[in-house]
C-alpha cells in the first residue's frame, strides 16, 4: 500500500467526485474527536446527562405551554451549555465542532427544544463573531456570551426572503460618522425573545457588495421582538419577530467587511451544520431505543413484534440512516476543525442527509410504537414533530440540493477546456444568483477525462466490493455530469429536476465513502470477526445507495419530468384539485 498523501486543505472531497475524482487523502483515515479534549467532553456529557435525564415528564409541559422557564435557561446557563464553542480566553469551554456536534447528540436525545435554544446560540448566533470579529468585538462581547448573560440570535430571514437571501429588505443607512441607522423586521428567529445579541445582515448597496453584516445589541434602542411563534414542534424554543426601528449601530459593530454580508451569512451556515447533524443523530439514537424497546416488549399474535421481518427491516433501516449519517457529520467536523477551505458542499450534503435520515427514522419509531406512538403521553409523537423543521430551516433542503449540484457542475465545468471562462462566472454563489446565472452562454462543451479509473488503496480488503461500487459509480457520475453539460448547456440551471439526479447521485456517493472510511477504521482496530455488525452495515447502505443512484441515472434519460411540470401547472392556474367522483 502507498504512502497516503497529505490532507488536501484547498481540494473539496466532494466536488472531486463530479471529476470522477476520489480524494482518498480528504477520507482516510477516518477522524476521531481530539485526544486532548476528550476527557472534558466526557464531564460535560456527564452532566448534561445527569440533568436532563430527570427531566422527561417537564420536557412534556414545556412542549405543551411552548415555553422554557427563566429558570431552566438559567440552570442552562449554570452548566455552561452557552460557552461550549467560545475560546478558553473568553471563558468558554472552546470545544471543536467534532465534540459540539457530539454534545449536541447528548442533548438531543432528551430534547429538541434545549439543542436549539443551544444552538441557535452557538451554531449560529455567536459564531459569525468568531469566524469574522474584530479582537476588540471578541472581547467586548465573548466573555458576555459565554456566561450566558448575553444570549445571541441569527437574523438573516424575512417575510419576503427565506432561502432566497439576496431579496433581504432589512436596510442599514451609512451616518457621516460611519456608524449605521439599521430598520427592518426579521422572522423565525430562534431564540429572538432571549436575545440581547443579534447578527443581523441588512442591504447597504455599497460598491463592495450590496449586503452586510452588523453586530446589534438590544440595548441599543429600536429593538423589539413579537410573541412565541405557536409551533408544529420545537415549541418550547423561543422563535419570534425580531423588528429594527431606526436602530443606532456604532461603526465599531460592522461585523466583516462592508458588502460581503451574504459570505458572512453563508459562511455561519457551513460552519454550524455540525450542530444540526449532531442533534439529528441523537435523536436517532434515541429513536433506536425506544423502538427497539418497545418492539421486545409489544406481543401480537403471541409474540413480541420483533420477532415479525418486516420490524425487523424497520430497525435494521433506521440504524444504517443513523451509523451513516454519524459518519458524515464526523467528516464535516474534521473538515472544519482541520482549518480545511472549501467544505460548503460537504455541509449542504450533510444537512440533507441527516434531516432526511431522522424524519425518516422517527416515522419508523412512532410506526413501530403502532397507537402507542400517536399518544403525547409518549415521546414518539413529539420527535416527530421535532424533527420536521430540520428539512426547512437554515437553509431548505431543496435549494441546497440544487446548491449541491450546481456547485458540483461548476468544478466540472471549470475542466471543461472550452466553458472554462463561461462556467467559472455563471456558478458562482449559486443560491445568490439563480436570475443572474440563467443568462449564461454556454459554448460547446468537450469530452471530460474520468480520473477515477484507478482502485482505492485504503480501503480495507473486507469492503473491496463495496468499494469497487462506489469507484464504478462515481466515473459514471462524472459521466453523467459531462452528458448533462454537453446538452443543456446554457439551460442547466433551470433543470431542477436533472440538478437534484445529480445531487443524489453525489449525496449517496460522499455517504459511501464516509462510512467506508469509518469502518475500515474499525476493521484496522478490532479485525473482520470483531466487525461483523459494521460490516453489515457497509454492505447495505452502498447497495441500496447503488440502487439509487442507478434510478437516478436512468432518469436523467428517460423521465416524466415535463408531464410533471404540466401538470404542476394546471393545478396552479386552477388553484385546486378538480376532478370529484360525483
Amino acid at each position: 500500500m502507498a504512502d497516503k498523501p497529505a490532507f488536501n486543505t484547498q481540494s473539496s472531497a466532494a466536488k472531486s467526485l463530479f471529476l470522477g475524482n476520489i480524494l482518498e487523502e480528504n477520507l482516510f483515515p477516518f477522524p476521531a474527536i481530539r485526544v486532548e479534549e476528550v476527557e472534558t467532553l466526557k464531564l460535560v456529557l456527564d452532566s448534561v446527562e445527569k440533568f436532563m435525564g430527570p427531566k422527561t415528564e417537564e420536557y412534556r409541559v414545556f412542549d405543551r405551554e411552548g415555553h422554557q422557564p427563566e429558570e431552566y435557561i438559567q440552570a442552562l446557563r449554570e452548566l455552561g451549555l452557552f460557552s461550549v464553542i467560545i475560546p478558553e480566553e473568553f471563558g468558554g469551554l472552546g470545544l471543536s465542532n467534532a465534540a459540539y456536534s457530539r454534545l449536541l447528540q447528548t442533548t438531543s436525545s432528551y430534547d429538541a427544544s434545549t439543542s436549539l435554544t443551544i444552538g441557535a446560540h452557538s451554531s449560529i448566533g455567536l459564531k459569525g463573531l468568531i469566524l469574522f470579529g474584530t479582537d476588540e468585538q471578541k472581547a467586548q462581547y465573548l466573555p458576555r456570551l459565554a456566561s450566558g448573560e448575553i444570549i445571541a440570535a441569527f437574523c438573516l430571514t424575512e417575510p419576503g426572503a427565506g432561502s432566497d437571501a439576496a431579496s433581504i429588505k432589512t436596510r442599514a443607512e451609512k451616518q457621516p460618522d460611519g456608524s449605521w441607522i439599521l430598520s427592518g423586521e426579521k422572522m423565525w428567529i430562534t431564540n429572538g425573545p432571549l436575545a440581547d445579541f443579534f447578527t443581523v445582515f441588512a442591504r447597504t448597496d455599497s460598491e463592495a457588495g450590496k449586503i452586510s453584516a452588523f453586530i446589534v445589541e438590544r440595548g441599543f434602542g429600536g429593538v423589539s421582538n413579537g410573541s412565541h411563534e405557536d409551533k408544529l414542534g420545537i415549541r418550547a424554543s423561543a422563535t419570534s419577530v425580531v423588528t429594527f426601528d431606526r436602530v443606532p449601530v456604532p461603526a465599531a459593530n460592522l461585523l466583516g467587511p462592508e458588502g460581503q454580508g451574504f459570505k458572512v451569512a453563508m459562511a455561519i451556515l457551513n460552519n454550524g451544520r455540525t450542530g444540526l447533524g449532531g442533534g439529528s443523530v441523537g435523536a436517532m439514537k434515541r429513536c433506536i431505543e425506544l423502538a427497539s424497546i418497545q418492539a421486545n416488549e409489544r406481543k401480537q399474535f403471541g409474540q413480541p413484534i420483533a420477532t415479525f421481518a418486516l420490524m425487523k427491516e424497520k430497525i435494521a433501516q433506521m440504524t444504517v440512516q443513523c451509523f451513516a449519517t454519524e459518519s458524515m457529520v464526523q467528516m464535516l467536523a474534521h473538515y472544519i476543525d482541520s482549518g480545511h477551505e472549501d467544505f460548503s458542499v460537504e455541509a449542504a450534503m450533510s444537512k440533507i442527509f441527516a434531516s432526511e435520515s431522522l424524519w425518516q427514522v422517527a416515522n419508523e419509531a412512532l410506526q413501530i410504537a403502532g397507537g402507542t406512538g400517536y399518544s403525547k403521553e409518549y415521546p414518539y409523537e413529539r420527535v416527530v414533530r421535532d424533527s420536521r423543521i430540520n428539512m426547512i430551516y437554515e437553509g431548505t433542503n431543496e435549494i441546497l440540493r440544487l446548491y449541491v449540484g450546481l456547485s458540483g457542475m461548476k468544478d466540472a465545468g471549470d475542466y471543461l477546456s472550452s466553458i472554462k471562462k463561461g462556467a467559472a462566472g455563471i456558478f458562482n454563489d449559486p443560491i445568490k444568483g439563480f436570475g443572474v446565472l440563467s443568462q449564461f452562454a454556454a459554448k460547446k462543451v468537450t469530452h471530460l477525462t474520468t480520473l477515477g479509473a484507478d482502485r482505492m488503496e485504503f480501503v480495507h480488503p473486507a469492503l473491496a466490493q463495496e468499494s469497487a461500487i462506489v469507484e464504478a459509480f462515481t466515473v459514471r457520475l462524472s459521466r453523467a455530469v459531462d452528458t448533462v453539460l454537453m446538452k443543456l448547456g446554457k439551460k442547466i440551471i433551470g433543470e431542477q429536476f436533472a440538478t437534484k439526479r445529480i445531487a443524489d447521485i453525489s449525496i449517496d456517493l460522499f455517504a459511501s465513502l464516509c462510512l467506508l472510511s469509518r469502518v475500515t477504521k474499525l476493521l484496522e482496530q478490532k479485525g473482520e470477526q470483531g466487525c461483523a455488525q459494521e460490516l453489515r452495515i457497509a454492505r447495505i447502505f452502498i447497495q441500496q445507495a447503488k440502487r439509487r443512484m442507478a434510478q437516478n441515472l436512468r432518469r436523467l434519460i428517460s423521465n416524466e419530468d415535463q408531464e410533471m411540470k404540466d401538470l404542476a401547472d394546471f393545478i396552479f392556474e386552477e388553484r385546486r384539485f378538480p376532478w370529484d367522483i360525483i
